[in-house]
């Protein structure tokens, strides 16, 4: 299965050679608020399995918390992926940046407080 996807200003393309893992939806106030929504809907990847394509230059990160960056494109600020410093195996990329619906799938949810994962 391979997956793609953008960032809004499509500055920034990707793919995914690989399947999604298990999709989250995190409530926690750092999550919100860098979405600008309710929640941020993500998913973790294997790094080996995940290529930037496209605008690697644009990316930027931000720690948001000890340890934990969150990366987004630097021209148009659409969050991308999150990820551990110290752990970059697999990285949280951001659903609502693939370029396809993923479909009907279970998920959870996390009301949890950041704790920099």
């Amino acid at each position: 299965m391979s997956h793609s996807g953008n960032c809004l200003c499509g500055g920034v393309r990707y793919v995914l050679r690989g399947e999604l893992g298990p999709i989250t939806l995190c409530h926690c106030s750092q999550c919100r608020k860098a979405q600008g929504g309710a929640a941020a809907a993500v998913s973790p990847v294997c790094t080996a399995e995940f290529e930037i394509t496209q605008g690697r230059d644009l990316l930027r990160a931000w720690e948001s918390s000890p340890g934990k960056e969150r990366v987004f494109c630097g021209r148009c600020g659409s969050p991308l992926y999150s990820r551990r410093v110290a752990e970059t195996d697999f990285p949280r990329l951001r659903i609502g940046s693939l370029d396809a619906p993923v479909g009907p799938r279970p998920m959870s949810s996390s009301a949890a407080r950041p704790t920099g994962t």
